[in-house]
Protein backbone atom coordinates (compact mmCIF):
# COMPACT_ATOMS: atom_id res chain seq x y z
CA UNK A 1 0.00 0.00 0.00
CA UNK A 2 1.49 3.35 -1.03
CA UNK A 3 1.24 6.60 0.87
CA UNK A 4 -1.23 7.93 -1.70
CA UNK A 5 -4.44 7.46 0.37
CA UNK A 6 -6.61 10.54 -0.34
CA UNK A 7 -3.87 13.15 -0.24
CA UNK A 8 -3.41 15.73 -2.98
CA UNK A 9 -0.25 15.59 -5.06
CA UNK A 10 1.63 18.33 -3.20
CA UNK A 11 1.07 16.86 0.25
CA UNK A 12 1.85 13.39 -1.06
CA UNK A 13 5.25 14.44 -2.44
CA UNK A 14 6.18 16.31 0.75
CA UNK A 15 5.19 13.41 3.01
CA UNK A 16 7.04 10.92 0.82
CA UNK A 17 10.20 13.03 1.05
CA UNK A 18 9.79 13.13 4.83
CA UNK A 19 9.28 9.35 4.88
CA UNK A 20 12.49 8.88 2.89
CA UNK A 21 14.56 10.91 5.33
CA UNK A 22 12.89 9.36 8.37
CA UNK A 23 13.49 5.82 7.15
CA UNK A 24 17.09 6.69 6.27
CA UNK A 25 17.69 8.08 9.74
CA UNK A 26 16.04 5.10 11.45
CA UNK A 27 17.92 2.42 9.48
CA UNK A 28 21.22 4.28 9.89
CA UNK A 29 20.79 4.02 13.68
CA UNK A 30 20.48 0.26 13.30
CA UNK A 31 23.51 -0.07 11.02
CA UNK A 32 25.52 2.14 13.37
CA UNK A 33 24.90 -0.36 16.17
CA UNK A 34 26.25 -3.03 13.81
CA UNK A 35 29.38 -0.88 13.14
CA UNK A 36 28.38 -0.36 9.50
CA UNK A 37 28.52 2.90 7.52
CA UNK A 38 25.44 5.11 7.30
CA UNK A 39 25.24 4.57 3.55
CA UNK A 40 24.33 0.92 4.17
CA UNK A 41 21.35 2.05 6.24
CA UNK A 42 20.31 4.57 3.59
CA UNK A 43 20.31 1.94 0.83
CA UNK A 44 18.46 -0.58 2.99
CA UNK A 45 15.84 2.03 3.91
CA UNK A 46 15.23 2.72 0.22
CA UNK A 47 14.81 -0.99 -0.45
CA UNK A 48 12.42 -1.31 2.50
CA UNK A 49 10.04 1.56 1.63
CA UNK A 50 10.39 1.18 -2.14
CA UNK A 51 8.05 -0.33 -4.72
CA UNK A 52 9.33 -3.89 -4.19
CA UNK A 53 8.85 -4.16 -0.40
CA UNK A 54 6.52 -1.98 1.72
CA UNK A 55 5.55 0.12 -1.33
CA UNK A 56 5.35 3.38 0.61
CA UNK A 57 6.86 5.01 -2.48
CA UNK A 58 5.58 3.87 -5.87
CA UNK A 59 7.67 3.39 -8.99
CA UNK A 60 6.36 6.57 -10.67
CA UNK A 61 7.65 8.67 -7.77
CA UNK A 62 11.02 6.92 -7.98
CA UNK A 63 11.28 7.70 -11.69
CA UNK A 64 10.35 11.34 -11.15
CA UNK A 65 13.32 11.73 -8.79
CA UNK A 66 15.92 10.50 -11.28
CA UNK A 67 17.36 14.03 -11.49
CA UNK A 68 18.70 13.57 -7.95
CA UNK A 69 21.36 11.26 -9.39
CA UNK A 70 22.81 14.01 -11.60
CA UNK A 71 22.70 16.57 -8.79
CA UNK A 72 24.37 14.25 -6.28
CA UNK A 73 27.06 13.25 -8.78
CA UNK A 74 27.80 16.91 -9.46
CA UNK A 75 28.54 17.50 -5.77
CA UNK A 76 30.49 14.25 -5.43
CA UNK A 77 32.67 15.04 -8.44
CA UNK A 78 33.28 18.60 -7.22
CA UNK A 79 34.52 17.16 -3.92
CA UNK A 80 36.83 14.71 -5.71
CA UNK A 81 38.46 17.60 -7.56
CA UNK A 82 39.86 19.10 -4.36
CA UNK A 83 42.41 16.28 -4.07
CA UNK A 84 44.18 17.42 -7.24
CA UNK A 85 46.07 20.40 -5.89
CA UNK A 86 49.64 20.80 -7.05
CA UNK A 87 50.89 20.48 -3.49
CA UNK A 88 49.03 17.18 -3.03
CA UNK A 89 50.33 15.79 -6.29
CA UNK A 90 53.89 16.80 -5.42
CA UNK A 91 53.57 15.15 -1.98
CA UNK A 92 52.02 11.99 -3.33
CA UNK A 93 54.36 11.82 -6.27
CA UNK A 94 54.33 9.32 -9.10
CA UNK A 95 54.36 6.44 -6.60
CA UNK A 96 50.77 6.88 -5.41
CA UNK A 97 49.52 7.73 -8.90
CA UNK A 98 50.99 4.52 -10.31
CA UNK A 99 49.55 2.38 -7.52
CA UNK A 100 46.13 4.00 -7.91
CA UNK A 101 46.01 3.52 -11.67
CA UNK A 102 47.07 -0.12 -11.37
CA UNK A 103 44.62 -1.08 -8.62
CA UNK A 104 41.69 0.72 -10.28
CA UNK A 105 42.27 -0.44 -13.84
CA UNK A 106 43.22 -4.00 -12.83
CA UNK A 107 39.83 -4.35 -11.12
CA UNK A 108 38.08 -2.86 -14.17
CA UNK A 109 39.92 -5.18 -16.57
CA UNK A 110 39.29 -8.28 -14.44
CA UNK A 111 35.56 -7.56 -14.18
CA UNK A 112 35.21 -6.81 -17.89
CA UNK A 113 37.06 -10.00 -18.84
CA UNK A 114 34.98 -12.10 -16.44
CA UNK A 115 31.69 -10.76 -17.83
CA UNK A 116 32.80 -11.38 -21.41
CA UNK A 117 34.50 -14.78 -21.01
CA UNK A 118 32.39 -16.43 -18.31
CA UNK A 119 28.90 -15.08 -19.03
CA UNK A 120 29.27 -13.92 -22.65
CA UNK A 121 27.56 -10.63 -21.79
CA UNK A 122 27.57 -7.68 -24.24
CA UNK A 123 30.70 -5.55 -24.47
CA UNK A 124 28.85 -2.38 -23.48
CA UNK A 125 27.56 -3.95 -20.25
CA UNK A 126 30.94 -5.49 -19.42
CA UNK A 127 32.86 -2.26 -19.97
CA UNK A 128 30.50 -0.16 -17.86
CA UNK A 129 30.43 -2.69 -15.02
CA UNK A 130 34.21 -2.88 -15.09
CA UNK A 131 34.62 0.89 -14.99
CA UNK A 132 32.20 1.18 -12.08
CA UNK A 133 34.12 -1.56 -10.24
CA UNK A 134 37.24 0.62 -10.28
CA UNK A 135 35.79 3.01 -7.68
CA UNK A 136 36.45 2.68 -3.94
CA UNK A 137 34.48 4.23 -1.06
CA UNK A 138 36.90 5.60 1.55
CA UNK A 139 34.62 6.07 4.56
CA UNK A 140 34.69 2.49 5.89
CA UNK A 141 38.46 2.18 5.65
CA UNK A 142 38.96 5.63 7.18
CA UNK A 143 36.62 4.75 10.04
CA UNK A 144 38.73 1.68 10.85
CA UNK A 145 42.00 3.65 10.66
CA UNK A 146 40.72 6.31 13.03
CA UNK A 147 39.23 3.77 15.44
CA UNK A 148 42.55 1.99 15.92
CA UNK A 149 44.77 5.11 15.69
CA UNK A 150 46.80 3.51 12.92
CA UNK A 151 49.67 5.67 11.63
CA UNK A 152 52.69 5.41 9.38
CA UNK A 153 53.66 5.02 5.74
CA UNK A 154 51.16 2.21 5.12
CA UNK A 155 48.25 4.32 6.39
CA UNK A 156 49.44 7.39 4.47
CA UNK A 157 49.46 5.35 1.27
CA UNK A 158 45.93 4.06 1.87
CA UNK A 159 44.57 7.57 2.39
CA UNK A 160 46.29 8.98 -0.69
CA UNK A 161 45.19 6.08 -2.91
CA UNK A 162 41.52 6.24 -1.91
CA UNK A 163 41.56 10.01 -2.39
CA UNK A 164 42.67 9.61 -6.03
CA UNK A 165 40.82 6.38 -6.73
CA UNK A 166 37.43 7.84 -7.59
CA UNK A 167 38.97 10.31 -10.03
CA UNK A 168 40.52 7.40 -11.98
CA UNK A 169 37.15 5.63 -11.93
CA UNK A 170 35.38 8.74 -13.27
CA UNK A 171 37.83 9.01 -16.16
CA UNK A 172 37.58 5.28 -16.91
CA UNK A 173 33.78 5.43 -16.89
CA UNK A 174 33.72 8.40 -19.26
CA UNK A 175 35.90 6.53 -21.76
CA UNK A 176 33.96 3.27 -21.41
CA UNK A 177 30.63 5.09 -21.73
CA UNK A 178 31.70 6.50 -25.11
CA UNK A 179 32.88 3.08 -26.31
CA UNK A 180 29.67 1.46 -25.03
CA UNK A 181 27.46 3.91 -26.88
CA UNK A 182 29.27 3.03 -30.09
CA UNK A 183 29.05 -0.70 -29.34
CA UNK A 184 25.28 -0.43 -28.71
CA UNK A 185 24.65 0.87 -32.23
CA UNK A 186 27.42 -0.45 -34.55
CA UNK A 187 25.19 -0.07 -37.62
CA UNK A 188 25.10 3.67 -37.09
CA UNK A 189 28.84 3.92 -36.57
CA UNK A 190 30.37 6.98 -38.16
CA UNK A 191 32.85 9.69 -37.30
CA UNK A 192 30.19 11.87 -35.71
CA UNK A 193 28.98 9.13 -33.35
CA UNK A 194 32.53 8.77 -32.00
CA UNK A 195 33.74 12.35 -32.06
CA UNK A 196 30.58 14.11 -30.89
CA UNK A 197 30.49 12.58 -27.36
CA UNK A 198 34.22 13.32 -27.02
CA UNK A 199 33.65 16.90 -28.16
CA UNK A 200 30.78 17.32 -25.71
CA UNK A 201 32.91 16.01 -22.84
CA UNK A 202 35.82 18.29 -23.74
CA UNK A 203 33.45 21.23 -24.00
CA UNK A 204 31.94 20.34 -20.61
CA UNK A 205 35.41 20.18 -19.03
CA UNK A 206 36.34 23.54 -20.57
CA UNK A 207 33.10 24.97 -19.21
CA UNK A 208 33.96 23.59 -15.75
CA UNK A 209 37.37 25.25 -15.91
CA UNK A 210 35.80 28.53 -16.96
CA UNK A 211 33.30 28.36 -14.12
CA UNK A 212 36.15 27.83 -11.66
CA UNK A 213 37.60 31.20 -12.68
CA UNK A 214 34.11 32.71 -12.48
CA UNK A 215 33.85 31.34 -8.95
CA UNK A 216 37.19 32.90 -8.02
CA UNK A 217 36.07 36.21 -9.49
CA UNK A 218 32.83 36.09 -7.47
CA UNK A 219 34.73 35.36 -4.23
CA UNK A 220 36.33 38.81 -4.42
CA UNK A 221 32.89 40.41 -4.52
CA UNK A 222 30.83 38.03 -2.39
CA UNK A 223 32.09 37.75 1.17
CA UNK A 224 29.46 35.79 3.10
CA UNK A 225 29.72 32.00 3.27
CA UNK A 226 26.00 31.75 2.47
CA UNK A 227 26.28 33.62 -0.84
CA UNK A 228 29.45 31.77 -1.82
CA UNK A 229 27.64 28.50 -1.24
CA UNK A 230 24.82 29.76 -3.45
CA UNK A 231 27.33 30.48 -6.21
CA UNK A 232 28.76 26.96 -6.05
CA UNK A 233 25.29 25.38 -6.09
CA UNK A 234 24.25 27.55 -9.05
CA UNK A 235 27.37 26.64 -11.02
CA UNK A 236 27.12 22.90 -10.27
CA UNK A 237 23.42 22.74 -11.16
CA UNK A 238 24.10 24.68 -14.36
CA UNK A 239 26.89 22.30 -15.34
CA UNK A 240 24.78 19.22 -14.54
CA UNK A 241 21.82 20.61 -16.48
CA UNK A 242 23.87 21.48 -19.56
CA UNK A 243 25.54 18.05 -19.52
CA UNK A 244 22.14 16.36 -19.28
CA UNK A 245 20.96 18.41 -22.28
CA UNK A 246 23.60 16.77 -24.50
CA UNK A 247 23.40 13.40 -22.71
CA UNK A 248 26.89 13.34 -21.19
CA UNK A 249 27.95 12.71 -17.62
CA UNK A 250 28.49 15.78 -15.39
CA UNK A 251 31.35 14.02 -13.61
CA UNK A 252 34.37 15.32 -15.55
CA UNK A 253 33.04 18.87 -15.81
CA UNK A 254 32.26 19.17 -12.10
CA UNK A 255 35.53 17.51 -11.15
CA UNK A 256 37.38 20.03 -13.35
CA UNK A 257 35.54 22.85 -11.56
CA UNK A 258 36.61 21.51 -8.16
CA UNK A 259 40.19 20.80 -9.25
CA UNK A 260 40.85 24.20 -10.82
CA UNK A 261 39.20 26.02 -7.93
CA UNK A 262 41.37 24.12 -5.43
CA UNK A 263 44.48 25.29 -7.29
CA UNK A 264 43.65 28.92 -7.98
CA UNK A 265 41.69 30.01 -4.90
CA UNK A 266 43.26 31.01 -1.60
CA UNK A 267 40.04 30.14 0.25
CA UNK A 268 39.35 26.77 -1.35
CA UNK A 269 39.43 24.71 1.87
CA UNK A 270 36.80 26.90 3.54
CA UNK A 271 34.50 26.70 0.54
CA UNK A 272 34.82 22.92 0.25
CA UNK A 273 33.96 22.59 3.95
CA UNK A 274 30.90 24.79 3.45
CA UNK A 275 29.75 22.63 0.54
CA UNK A 276 30.37 19.47 2.58
CA UNK A 277 27.98 20.77 5.25
CA UNK A 278 25.32 21.42 2.60
CA UNK A 279 25.41 18.09 0.78
CA UNK A 280 24.35 15.46 3.39
CA UNK A 281 20.58 15.78 2.72
CA UNK A 282 21.18 15.66 -1.05
CA UNK A 283 23.35 12.56 -0.74
CA UNK A 284 20.89 10.94 1.68
CA UNK A 285 18.08 11.34 -0.85
CA UNK A 286 20.41 9.97 -3.51
CA UNK A 287 21.21 6.78 -1.60
CA UNK A 288 17.58 6.22 -0.57
CA UNK A 289 16.43 6.64 -4.18
CA UNK A 290 19.18 4.23 -5.24
CA UNK A 291 17.84 1.67 -2.78
CA UNK A 292 14.30 2.14 -4.06
CA UNK A 293 15.56 1.55 -7.60
CA UNK A 294 16.97 -1.84 -6.64
CA UNK A 295 14.87 -4.46 -8.40
CA UNK A 296 14.63 -7.04 -5.61
CA UNK A 297 13.07 -9.79 -7.78
CA UNK A 298 15.96 -9.37 -10.25
CA UNK A 299 18.42 -10.48 -7.55
CA UNK A 300 17.53 -14.07 -8.41
CA UNK A 301 18.55 -13.73 -12.05
CA UNK A 302 21.60 -11.53 -11.38
CA UNK A 303 22.75 -13.67 -8.46
CA UNK A 304 25.55 -15.66 -10.10
CA UNK A 305 26.83 -12.66 -12.06
CA UNK A 306 26.76 -10.59 -8.88
CA UNK A 307 28.70 -13.18 -6.90
CA UNK A 308 31.40 -13.37 -9.58
CA UNK A 309 31.56 -9.56 -9.72
CA UNK A 310 31.95 -9.40 -5.93
CA UNK A 311 34.98 -11.70 -5.78
CA UNK A 312 36.62 -10.73 -9.09
CA UNK A 313 36.65 -7.06 -8.10
CA UNK A 314 38.36 -7.87 -4.79
CA UNK A 315 40.94 -10.01 -6.59
CA UNK A 316 41.56 -7.28 -9.19
CA UNK A 317 42.01 -4.59 -6.54
CA UNK A 318 44.43 -6.74 -4.58
CA UNK A 319 46.49 -7.82 -7.60
CA UNK A 320 46.61 -4.31 -9.10
CA UNK A 321 47.67 -2.70 -5.82
CA UNK A 322 50.39 -5.31 -5.36
CA UNK A 323 51.75 -4.91 -8.88
CA UNK A 324 51.72 -1.10 -8.61
CA UNK A 325 53.48 -1.16 -5.25
CA UNK A 326 56.12 -3.62 -6.49
CA UNK A 327 56.81 -1.54 -9.60
CA UNK A 328 57.33 1.56 -7.44
CA UNK A 329 59.50 -0.44 -5.00
CA UNK A 330 57.28 0.41 -2.08
CA UNK A 331 57.57 -1.13 1.38
CA UNK A 332 56.76 -4.87 1.71
CA UNK A 333 53.67 -4.17 3.82
CA UNK A 334 52.22 -1.96 1.09
CA UNK A 335 52.97 -4.57 -1.56
CA UNK A 336 51.31 -7.37 0.40
CA UNK A 337 48.34 -5.82 2.18
CA UNK A 338 47.27 -2.54 0.55
CA UNK A 339 44.70 -4.23 -1.68
CA UNK A 340 42.79 -5.56 1.32
CA UNK A 341 41.97 -1.99 2.40
CA UNK A 342 40.44 -1.02 -0.97
CA UNK A 343 37.32 -3.22 -0.89
CA UNK A 344 34.42 -0.88 0.13
CA UNK A 345 32.31 0.48 -2.70
CA UNK A 346 29.41 2.96 -2.52
CA UNK A 347 29.06 6.68 -3.31
CA UNK A 348 30.48 7.24 -6.78
CA UNK A 349 29.85 3.66 -7.93
CA UNK A 350 26.12 3.90 -7.21
CA UNK A 351 25.88 7.16 -9.12
CA UNK A 352 27.78 5.68 -12.05
CA UNK A 353 25.44 2.68 -12.01
CA UNK A 354 22.46 5.02 -12.38
CA UNK A 355 24.13 6.70 -15.36
CA UNK A 356 25.10 3.34 -16.87
CA UNK A 357 21.54 2.07 -16.53
CA UNK A 358 20.34 4.81 -18.86
CA UNK A 359 22.85 3.79 -21.55
CA UNK A 360 21.82 0.14 -21.70
CA UNK A 361 18.67 -1.77 -22.58
CA UNK A 362 16.12 -2.03 -19.74
CA UNK A 363 17.13 -5.63 -19.02
CA UNK A 364 20.88 -5.04 -18.96
CA UNK A 365 20.50 -1.68 -17.23
CA UNK A 366 18.43 -3.26 -14.49
CA UNK A 367 21.00 -6.01 -14.02
CA UNK A 368 23.84 -3.48 -13.81
CA UNK A 369 22.06 -1.44 -11.15
CA UNK A 370 21.06 -4.55 -9.21
CA UNK A 371 24.62 -5.90 -9.12
CA UNK A 372 26.15 -2.60 -7.97
CA UNK A 373 23.53 -1.83 -5.32
CA UNK A 374 23.44 -5.31 -3.81
CA UNK A 375 27.22 -5.69 -3.81
CA UNK A 376 27.66 -2.19 -2.32
CA UNK A 377 25.86 -3.38 0.82
CA UNK A 378 28.05 -6.49 0.99
CA UNK A 379 31.24 -4.50 0.39
CA UNK A 380 30.34 -2.06 3.17
CA UNK A 381 29.88 -5.04 5.50
CA UNK A 382 33.10 -6.83 4.51
CA UNK A 383 35.20 -3.68 3.99
CA UNK A 384 35.88 -2.68 7.62
CA UNK A 385 36.86 -6.23 8.58
CA UNK A 386 39.30 -6.52 5.67
CA UNK A 387 40.71 -3.05 6.39
CA UNK A 388 41.33 -4.03 10.01
CA UNK A 389 43.01 -7.22 8.83
CA UNK A 390 45.31 -5.29 6.48
CA UNK A 391 46.32 -2.94 9.30
CA UNK A 392 46.98 -5.93 11.55
CA UNK A 393 49.18 -7.68 8.98
CA UNK A 394 51.01 -4.42 8.25
CA UNK A 395 51.81 -4.06 11.96
CA UNK A 396 50.16 -0.67 12.42
CA UNK A 397 47.04 -1.77 14.30
CA UNK A 398 46.66 -0.42 17.83
CA UNK A 399 43.77 -0.99 20.24
CA UNK A 400 41.21 1.79 20.34
CA UNK A 401 42.02 4.16 23.18
CA UNK A 402 39.72 5.64 25.74
CA UNK A 403 40.22 9.17 24.51
CA UNK A 404 37.82 8.98 21.60
CA UNK A 405 37.65 12.73 21.16
CA UNK A 406 41.37 12.98 20.70
CA UNK A 407 41.27 10.13 18.23
CA UNK A 408 38.62 11.89 16.19
CA UNK A 409 40.52 15.16 16.14
CA UNK A 410 43.50 14.05 14.11
CA UNK A 411 44.90 11.36 11.83
CA UNK A 412 48.22 10.43 10.35
CA UNK A 413 47.71 12.88 7.47
CA UNK A 414 45.19 15.50 8.55
CA UNK A 415 45.22 17.30 5.27
CA UNK A 416 44.12 14.20 3.41
CA UNK A 417 42.18 12.12 5.89
CA UNK A 418 39.77 14.68 7.28
CA UNK A 419 38.10 15.59 3.97
CA UNK A 420 37.40 11.92 3.34
CA UNK A 421 35.15 11.70 6.39
CA UNK A 422 31.60 11.48 5.12
CA UNK A 423 28.39 9.49 5.29
CA UNK A 424 29.37 7.71 2.15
Amino acid sequence: MSLALHLNHTSLVILELAAMLLSAFGLSRVTKLLKLPNVTGYILSGILIGPHCLKWIDSSMVESMSFITDVALAFIAFGVGKYFTWDTLKTSGARVMIITVFEALAAAAAITAAMLLIFDLPLSFSLLLGAIGAATAPASTLMTIRQYKAKGHFVDTILQVVALDDAVALLAFSVCATVSQVAESPDQLDAASILLPIAYNLLAVALGVGMAYLLKWSEKRVHSSYNRLLMVVILLLTLAGLCAAVDVSPLLACMALGMVHANISSEDELLFKTVDKFTPPVLTFFFVVSGMRLNVPALATAGVVGVVYFFVRIAGKYLGATVGAVLTRDEPAVCKYLGMALVPQAGVSIGLAALGERMLSPELGGMLSTIILSSAVLYEIAGPALAKLSLHFAGVLHPAGADAKKDGAHSSRPGHAQPLKSNM
